[in-house]
């Protein structure tokens, strides 16, 4: 039984997964903190102060407490999204090429390829007390294709990653030009 989801691409003859890879999971709680912050601190302030002043039973207090209602559903529909973008944001290293698939909605699939012969140069940016402590990053590969920068942002592990891509690189290279 395979333990990579199924991708939303097909693979290439002879092509194995090499790596499987998502956003770390920290990207999701800062999401979900933010939706804390932004959605349920307001609507709990506007119901305090309601309840304080105008009360909630009369038309003022029912008028506030749809209205809360309203901007609550607006942020949990917001948080499920940011959970499907998280869910279906995933980077596949194979031993032939790198594939960064991204689907926002229900209705938007971007993905990009490029071959590891391609890849000229890797580098892992890590900045920051969170990117530091919970080991996570950007990993930048500059290719010879259209797409100069491919990007794999908030990645677990991305030094780990960068050896991975780049074993598998040189590999391919070797494939290419015919030596093993």
């Amino acid at each position: 039984m395979s333990t990579t989801p199924k991708l939303p691409f097909e693979l290439q003859p002879r092509e194995t997964v090499i790596l499987f890879a998502r956003r770390h999971w920290m990207y999701l709680a800062m999401q979900v903190g933010k939706v804390a912050l932004l959605g349920i601190v307001p609507a709990a302030a506007v119901l305090i102060a309601a309840g304080l002043t105008v009360g909630l039973g009369d038309t003022p207090g029912r008028v506030l407490l749809l209205l809360s209602t309203a901007w609550l559903i607006y942020w949990a529909i917001r948080t499920y999204f940011a959970w499907y973008r998280y869910q279906h944001d995933i980077w596949v290293v194979t031993d032939q090429r790198i594939v960064d698939s991204l689907k926002r909605h229900w209705f938007h699939h971007r993905m990009a390829s490029a071959d590891l012969v391609d890849i000229e140069d890797i580098a892992v940016d890590r900045e920051g007390l969170l990117q530091t402590a919970f080991n996570f990053g950007n990993l930048r590969c500059q290719t010879a294709g259209e797409q100069p920068n491919f990007i794999l942002a908030g990645i677990p592990r991305p030094s780990a990653v960068l050896g991975i891509v780049d074993a598998r690189r040189d590999a391919a290279r070797r494939e290419l030009s015919g030596r093993t």
